[in-house]
C-alpha cells in the first residue's frame, strides 16, 4: 500500500475514499464546542456547583470517550485541589465512593464497561453525571439513580464526536470550582477549531494546508510522538490514537520527561537506520513533539537536546505547538490540527478513515 500525496489535492478521490465523513465530522468540531456547552447547560449540569466539592473526579469511559477524562484533568491542571481520574475498564479502584463525582461517559450509552462501573459507582452512593446517547442504557442508570444526565446528538464513530462529550465535563468542573472556564471560554476554542478548519480544509492544497503536509510527513515512518507537557501529552495519545483509528497505522506515544528514560534508546535502534543504497526507502522512526507554552523548565531543555540528540543520529523530527492562552484552547489547536492529519494519512493511502473492522470484529467474538 503506497501513500501519494497526490490524493490529498483530488477533490474527487478525498470524497469517495471518506463515504463515513470523517472530513466532515472533523469540520464540525467547532459546531460541536457550541453544542455541547448549550447542552450541558439544558441538562442542568452547573447545579453540581450546589452540591460542594466532591473529594475527587472519578471519569469512566473508553476509546474515544475516555479521552473526555484526560481532557479535563489537563485543562484543570496540576493546581486542581482535587485527583481527576480516568478509569477505563469495568471496575472503580476500592477507594471511590459516596463523597466522589463519577462522570461517565459514552458517545452510544450501551458501552458495557461503561455501564458496568456506572452502575458500581451508583451501588456505592456516589454523586453521578453520565454523557452519552439519549434513550440509552446508560440514561436509565443515570435517570435511576436520580443523577444529571446530558444527552448528546452524536453522530458516527465515539471519536468524531470528542467535543461533544468533552465540554459537558468542563462546563462541570468549573461549575464546582476546579476549572476557569465560562461561555467566552469555549467560544474562544469553537473560533480556534474554526480557524484550524479552514486551514486545513479539502480545498487547501498540500503546500499550504498543515494537516496536509503533516499527514505526509508521518506517512512512510514510524511516529514516536512526545508530549512536553500533561496537556501536550493527552494531545499526543490522542493523535496516537487517531493514526491507529483513521490511518489503521501505528505510533508510539510518550510524555516528557518520562520518555528520556526509555523511549530515545529506540533512536540508536533498527528503526533509526536509514538505508541510503536502498531502491525504495523503509519506514523509519519519526520523532515528533507536540510542544506547549507551558513546559517546565526542566522539560523544555529536555525536548531541545532530544530533538538535536534525534537530527544528529538522522532520525527525521517533527514539531507542533499549541497556540492560545487558555489550557483548552492549547488543546483544541494540537487535537484539531493531528485529527485531520490522521484522517488525510488514512486517504493518502486509499483508506476509509471511518470504519473500525477489528473493532467490531472483536466485539463480536467476545459476545459469543
Amino acid at each position: 500500500m503506497e501513500f501519494l500525496t497526490e490524493r490529498l489535492d483530488d477533490q474527487d478521490h478525498l470524497i469517495a475514499a471518506d463515504p463515513g465523513g470523517m472530513l466532515p465530522a472533523v469540520a464540525a468540531s467547532a459546531a460541536q464546542v457550541r453544542t455541547g456547552y448549550r447542552i450541558a447547560l439544558e441538562a442542568g449540569v452547573e447545579r453540581l456547583g450546589g452540591g460542594g466539592r466532591p473529594r475527587a473526579i472519578v471519569v469512566i469511559g473508553m476509546g474515544g470517550s475516555a479521552i473526555a477524562g484526560d481532557i479535563l484533568a489537563a485543562v484543570c491542571g496540576n493546581g486542581a485541589p482535587l485527583p481527576i481520574l480516568t478509569v477505563r475498564g469495568y471496575q472503580l479502584p476500592g477507594w471511590v465512593g459516596a463523597t466522589d463525582l463519577v462522570i461517565a461517559v459514552s458517545c452510544s450509552g450501551r458501552t458495557e464497561e461503561t455501564l458496568s462501573a456506572a452502575t458500581e459507582a451508583v451501588r456505592r452512593g456516589c454523586t453521578l453525571l453520565a454523557v452519552g446517547g439519549p434513550g440509552s442504557p446508560l440514561e436509565a442508570i443515570a435517570t435511576q439513580a436520580s443523577g444529571l444526565y446530558v444527552p448528546v446528538p452524536a453522530e458516527g464513530q465515539p471519536r468524531a464526536n470528542i467535543w461533544l462529550l468533552t465540554i459537558p465535563l468542563i462546563v462541570a468542573a468549573a461549575a464546582i470550582g476546579v476549572a476557569r472556564a465560562d461561555a467566552g471560554t469555549f467560544e474562544n476554542v469553537a473560533k480556534t477549531l474554526e480557524d484550524i478548519a479552514h486551514r486545513c480544509r479539502p480545498a487547501s492544497e498540500s503546500f499550504v494546508n498543515q494537516g496536509k503536509s503533516l499527514a505526509a510527513e508521518l506517512a512512510e515512518s514510524v511516529p514516536m510522538i512526545w508530549g512536553s507537557s500533561p496537556l501536550a501529552a493527552v494531545a499526543g495519545y490522542r493523535l496516537a490514537c487517531q493514526l491507529n483509528e483513521n490511518g489503521k497505522y501505528p505510533a508510539v506515544f510518550g510524555e516528557l520527561p518520562e520518555a528520556n528514560h526509555n523511549q530515545v534508546v529506540a533512536f540508536d535502534g533498527a528503526l533509526a537506520e536509514r538505508d541510503i543504497f536502498a531502491d525504495t526507502a523503509g519506514r523509519t522512526l519519526r520523532l515528533v513533539l507536540l510542544r506547549d507554552t507551558e513546559e517546565h523548565p526542566q522539560v523544555a531543555r529536555r525536548r531541545e537536546v532530544s530533538l538535536r540528540l534525534a537530527e544528529d543520529r538522522g532520525v527525521p523530527v517533527t514539531e507542533v505547538a499549541a497556540e492560545g492562552a487558555h489550557p483548552l484552547e492549547r488543546l483544541a489547536s494540537l487535537i484539531g490540527l493531528g485529527d485531520y492529519a490522521s484522517t488525510y494519512l488514512a486517504l493518502g493511502y486509499g483508506i476509509d478513515p471511518t470504519p473500525v473492522t477489528a473493532i467490531t470484529e472483536l466485539k463480536a467474538r467476545i459476545s459469543q
